[in-house]
């Protein structure tokens, strides 16, 4: 009888389910502890990330671009770190090692952390915490000083109607219908002229035009130049007064100064460099250039005909005043980068002993796109060059009519150099060559030149951050 009850223990399969599972709780219960406690871990390590990357941002944000002293900058970085990284279920708020490497206007800040998360099962992986460590690289340039050399065209071709409306009305009231005789010129170019009576008349194009209200495209350049130095309603931070270059001074944290220049036979200097105010006080004084009569310069019976414009002339006169360029930092010893901010129409008219692009008018008067020969001088220097092209055209008018037609002299030395397009041909093709690369606009008449200045501006000063990793 024993024996067979010892038998039927030994082969009954009955309890086999709960021993299996008696037998496989410990393994689970480690893997469940141990899944739990690195999940918990992997989040812990995702928030301090966060709080590397948000302590890495921070210290190259523009004022601290412009700290110098490194200590300061590390201090910046930890706070915003420890003000992130004290998590919960930490063993302590881990202490960054932050790194900082300028190299010229560069910075590059890493931030690295090693932390311990609590383990909520210590007996299972046999300790009390689980390492996470990570780490987060920004690098920024600082924005940098910069001195700002504004060269406006204010010879005779600035004078055309700003747009086309502008141009009709200009041809129209110039025409001799509206004037005594020889009064005008009859075409679209408000020419200031001093000496009208020598033609018999009693009124130059400009005073027309001004007597009209038809707006020139000079008067569009000081629009731009005003908006640039003393008035901007759409700067993004509040509370700053002046225009462009003041607004974007203090988005970057950093200081810019400006001379203003016009430029016709030669650079007339209306403000040297100074404080973005100081040289916004003399935008007024922006005018077209005066004539004798007929575009003469001086009452002559040898009259060289238009030669008021030698770009340049004017750009050798601002490269002789213009100081080495540095790199822009705050570092001891540094100086300012030098910037020159030309606007014109591209054609040079003027009395020359050489005309490399064209060939020779009459009295040795050379008409040809911008020689860019001085360009190539000041930029070796290391100064750079903005261009901001607004196109040249032909404008005259039938005398009998007060009708558009074309313009022989324009057709013969110019329109070659326009085509196939204004913003194709050689005259902005030497523009563009003439620019510091990336650095060149162009505006076509009735385009907005006011914007199109301060884009130009804003993409000279711009400075951007991002995170590396």
């Amino acid at each position: 009888m024993l024996r067979r009850a010892v038998l039927c223990f030994a082969t009954d399969r009955k309890a086999n389910v709960a021993i299996i599972f008696a037998l496989t709780l410990v393994p689970i219960i480690f893997l469940l502890g141990m899944t739990l406690d690195y999940t918990l871990a992997l989040r812990k390590r995702e928030q301090l990330n966060a709080a590397a990357d948000a302590a890495a941002i921070a210290a190259v944000r523009p004022a601290m671009l412009t700290q110098s002293d490194k200590t300061v900058v590390q201090a910046t970085a930890a706070a915003v770190f420890a003000a992130k990284a004290n998590l919960p279920g930490l063993s302590t708020v881990p202490t960054p090692t932050i790194t900082v490497t300028d190299s010229g206007l560069a910075r590059t800040i890493t931030v690295s952390y090693t932390a311990q998360s609590i383990n909520n099962f210590p007996g299972v992986l046999g300790k009390q915490t689980w390492d996470v460590a990570g780490s987060a690289t920004a690098r920024a340039s600082s924005a940098p000083n910069m001195n700002f050399y504004l060269l406006m065209d204010d010879s005779p071709s600035m004078g055309i109607g700003a747009t086309t409306t502008d141009i009709s009305n200009l041809i129209k009231y110039t025409a001799p219908a509206y004037q005594t005789a020889g009064a005008s010129q009859n075409c679209g170019f408000a020419c200031h002229q001093t000496n009208i009576a020598h033609d018999g008349g009693t009124k130059d194009n400009l005073a027309i035009a001004r007597q009209r209200n038809i707006t020139l495209r000079i008067d569009l350049v000081t629009s731009a130049v005003n908006q640039l130095l003393n008035s901007w309603s759409n700067c993004p931070q509040s509370g700053i007064s002046g225009g462009v270059m003041q607004c974007m001074a203090a988005l970057n944290n950093t200081t810019y100064k400006a001379a203003l220049y016009t430029f016709d036979l030669g650079l007339n200097t209306l403000a040297t460099l100074t404080t973005p105010t100081g040289a916004g006080a003399q935008v007024s004084s922006i005018s077209l250039m005066p004539v004798a009569y007929q575009n003469c310069v001086v009452v002559s019976t040898n009259c060289k005909t238009d030669n008021g414009t030698d770009i340049a002339g004017a750009l050798k006169s601002l490269n002789d005043v213009m100081p080495t360029p540095g790199l822009g930092s705050n570092a001891a010893n540094d100086t300012p980068q030098e910037v020159v901010f030309l606007v014109t129409d591209g054609v040079e008219d003027k009395i020359a002993a050489s005309c490399p692009n064209a060939t020779f008018a009459s009295n040795s008067r050379c008409q040809q796109p911008l020689d860019t020969t001085m360009c190539t001088t000041i930029k070796n220097r290391g100064i750079k060059i903005a261009v901001l092209y607004t196109e040249y055209l032909q404008l005259i008018a039938d005398p009998a009519t007060g009708i558009q037609k074309t313009d022989s002299w324009y057709m013969s030395w110019i329109d070659k150099y326009d085509q196939p397009t204004s913003s194709t041909g050689k005259i902005a093709q030497n523009l563009q060559a003439c620019a510091s690369p990336g650095f060149y606009k162009s505006v076509q008449t009735g385009g907005d030149i006011s914007t199109a200045l301060t884009d130009l501006f804003i993409k000279v000063a711009s400075s951007t951050a991002s995170l590396v990793q």
